[in-house]
C-alpha cells in the first residue's frame, strides 16, 4: 500500500481565494491557509488539493494562467508558498496542485508570442485556423475568437480569455514537462489536472452536431477523449510523474467506466484515478446543466454501483460529492432547511463508505449551504454571468433563471469559509472578494467545534475509520434494494468481513421490508449512525446506519 497511499487517503479541496483572507483585502490567501492547517489536521485528512494559486489575470477565478511558475500577488509569494508546503509536510499532510494545461491565459508570454505573427516559434503552442468551424465554448458563445493581428482565429473551449494548447507540438509538450517538474522538484506530492481529457483534439476539428435550435454544434466528440489522449498521457507519466512517489487524479467530463479503466489501469501508467461527472449530471434535464428536474434515486444509485463494480479490482474511483464547480451537496441532494445535519451526515456515510478516494470539499465537513443572492451583480463566477444574459435573450425570465443559479450556479461552492459567528464569518475583515454565505451565524467551524455531534466530528470519525477497516479501501460492492425510490443501500464485502451502509434520502420514515435484511439488521453491530440507533427496520428521516458483520 505504500506506493498506493493514496487509496487510504482523504483529500480535502482548498479554494484559496475563500478559505481564510489574512491581511484584510478580503481575499484568502496563503498565510490565511498556513494559519488553518492545525484545524485540517484535526478533521483528519491526509491530502489537501490547492485550486490554483498561479499568476492569473483572474477571468476564471485562476484557471486562465498568466505565469506557471509564479504565485498570483493577491495570494501572496513564492517564499510563502514554500512555508506553507514545508508546514503542510510537518504535520504529514501531502499537498496536491491545480495542472491547468488544456488552455493558458492569453497573457501568458506563448500566446503574447503566437498572436504576434505567423511565422514566430510559438505560433504552433496554441490552434489558430483561417476558417472555425461551428463549436461552441463551454461558456457559451462561440468556441473561436478573431485575432486581428494576424486575421486568423484561436480556439478556446473556455472563456475566450483561454486559448487551447496544442498537444500535437511536441516542443509544447516538453515545456509542461519541465514546469511539472519544477513544482515536483519543490516537493509537492502530486496533480489534479483540470479538463485533462481535452487535450487531445480530432485533428481536422469537423463541425459538431447541432438541431436547429441551437446556434453552435456540439464539440465534444473531437475534444473529449481525443485520438491521442492515452499517448499523450503515458508519455506524460514517463516524462515526469513515474520519476516522482506522486498521486494523479484527471478530471474527464465525458468518460465512461470503460474509458476510466483504461485512464486508471496501472499496467497502462497514465494517472491514478479520474473524476467523473455522470452522477453530477442527474439532476438535470436535457439541454445542459441549468435546466433543472428532480433527482430520481434509483438513478443514482445505478450509476454509482455502475463505477462501483466496473473499476474494483481493475481501476480506481475517486469519491465526491462536492468541489468548486459543484453546488453544495446538503441543499441538492439533502435537505439543508429542516434537517441539514442528518442529510449532511447521511450523504457523507453514503460516499465514505465506497471504494475509492474520497475528497471532502472546504466546508462541507460542516454543512455549508447554497446561497440565494437578490442581484446578478453579487455573482463573480464567468458561466453563471454569461448564462444569464446568454438566457434572458433567449426570453428567459429573470426568475427562472435567477432559479437554476440558486440550485446549479458555480458560486454557490465559493462562498467564503464560515469559520465563527463574527462579521463575515471570520473569513476577513476586510470586505469580502464575493459575499459570505447569510447562514454564517448559525453554520460555522467555531459551532461545529463546540458541538461533540457536529457534522465536523462526524466526517472525523468517517475518516479514521477509513484508515482503521481494510474492507473500506479493498471490498467488493454490491446494490441492495435496486428499485427502492427512498433508500440507498449497498454491500461491502472483504474475506470473512461484510458491511451493509443503509441511507435514506427522503424526509419521511421509510420501512425496511426485506426479511433477509432485516434478519442481518438484527445479527451485525452498528458501526455508525447518525441517529441512536433503533435497529426496528425503520429508518427515520434521513437516517443512515452502518452495520458490520
Amino acid at each position: 500500500m505504500k506506493d498506493n497511499w493514496w487509496k487510504k487517503s482523504v483529500v480535502y479541496q482548498i479554494y484559496p481565494r475563500s478559505f481564510m483572507d489574512s491581511n484584510e483585502d478580503g481575499i484568502g490567501d496563503i498565510q490565511g491557509i498556513i494559519k488553518k492547517l492545525d484545524y485540517l489536521k484535526l478533521l483528519g485528512v491526509d491530502v489537501i488539493w490547492l485550486s490554483p494559486v498561479y499568476d492569473s489575470p483572474n477571468d476564471d477565478n485562476g484557471y486562465d494562467i498568466r505565469d506557471y511558475q509564479a504565485i498570483m500577488n493577491e495570494f501572496g509569494t513564492m517564499a510563502d508558498f514554500d512555508h506553507m508546503l514545508e508546514e503542510v509536510h510537518k504535520r504529514d499532510m501531502k499537498l496536491i496542485m491545480d495542472l491547468v494545461v488544456n488552455h493558458t491565459s492569453d497573457e501568458h508570454d506563448w500566446f503574447v508570442q503566437s498572436k504576434s505573427s505567423k511565422d514566430t516559434p510559438y505560433r504552433d503552442y496554441y490552434i489558430w485556423r483561417s476558417h472555425p468551424n461551428n463549436w461552441g465554448s463551454v461558456f457559451s458563445g462561440p468556441a473561436w475568437e478573431n485575432d486581428t493581428t494576424t486575421n486568423e482565429y484561436y480556439l478556446h473551449i473556455f472563456s475566450k480569455k483561454q486559448p487551447d494548447l496544442n498537444w500535437e507540438n511536441p516542443k509544447l509538450r516538453q515545456e509542461v514537462y519541465q514546469m511539472m517538474g519544477f513544482w515536483l522538484n519543490k516537493g509537492i506530492d502530486g496533480f489534479r489536472m483540470d479538463v485533462i481529457n481535452f487535450i487531445s483534439k480530432h485533428p481536422e476539428l469537423p463541425d459538431g452536431a447541432k438541431d436547429e435550435e441551437q446556434q453552435y454544434g456540439d464539440g465534444s466528440p473531437y475534444f473529449m477523449n481525443g485520438p491521442r489522449i492515452h499517448e499523450f498521457l503515458h508519455e506524460m507519466n514517463q516524462e515526469v510523474l513515474s520519476k516522482y512517489p506522486v498521486m494523479t487524479v484527471g478530471e474527464m467530463p465525458g468518460a465512461s467506466p470503460d474509458d476510466a479503466i483504461l485512464y486508471t489501469d496501472t499496467k497502462r501508467q497514465e494517472v491514478n484515478m479520474i473524476f467523473t461527472f455522470e452522477h453530477m449530471d442527474l439532476d438535470s434535464a436535457p439541454g445542459g446543466k441549468w435546466n433543472l428536474k428532480p433527482l430520481y434515486l434509483p438513478d443514482l444509485k445505478e450509476n454509482l454501483a455502475k463505477w462501483q463494480t466496473a473499476l474494483h479490482n481493475k481501476g480506481w474511483n475517486s469519491l465526491y460529492w462536492n468541489n468548486h464547480d459543484q453546488p453544495r451537496i446538503v441543499s441538492r441532494f439533502g435537505d439543508d432547511q429542516n434537517y441539514r445535519v442528518e442529510s449532511a451526515k447521511m450523504l457523507a456515510t453514503c460516499l465514505h463508505f465506497m471504494q475509492g478516494t474520497p475528497y471532502i470539499y472546504q466546508g462541507e465537513e460542516i454543512g455549508m449551504t447554497n446561497v440565494k443572492f437578490d442581484s446578478l451583480e453579487d455573482y463573480r463566477d464567468i458561466e453563471t454571468i454569461n448564462m444569464y444574459h446568454e438566457r434572458k435573450s433567449l426570453g428567459y425570465s429573470h426568475e427562472e433563471i435567477m432559479t437554476s443559479i440558486y440550485t446549479k450556479g458555480r458560486d454557490n461552492a465559493r462562498t467564503p469559509m464560515q469559520w465563527d459567528d463574527s462579521e463575515n464569518g471570520g473569513f476577513t475583515s476586510g470586505t469580502p472578494w464575493i459575499k459570505v454565505n447569510q447562514r454564517y451565524k448559525e453554520i460555522n467551524v467555531k459551532a461545529a467545534l463546540e458541538d461533540p455531534n457536529s457534522i465536523f466530528y462526524f466526517y472525523q470519525r468517517l475518516i479514521s475509520l477509513r484508515k482503521e477497516m481494510d474492507i473500506i479501501v479493498e471490498g467488493s460492492f454490491e446494490l441492495l434494494l435496486k428499485d427502492n425510490t427512498e433508500i440507498f443501500a449497498y454491500e461491502r464485502k472483504w474475506n470473512d468481513d461484510h458491511l451493509i451502509v443503509l441511507c435514506n434520502f427522503s424526509h419521511s420514515e421509510v420501512l425496511i421490508e426485506e426479511e433477509v435484511l432485516l434478519k442481518k439488521m438484527q445479527e451485525y453491530q452498528v458501526v455508525i449512525s447518525n441517529y441512536e440507533p433503533l435497529n426496528t427496520g425503520i429508518l427515520r428521516p434521513y437516517e443512515t446506519i452502518v452495520l458490520r458483520k
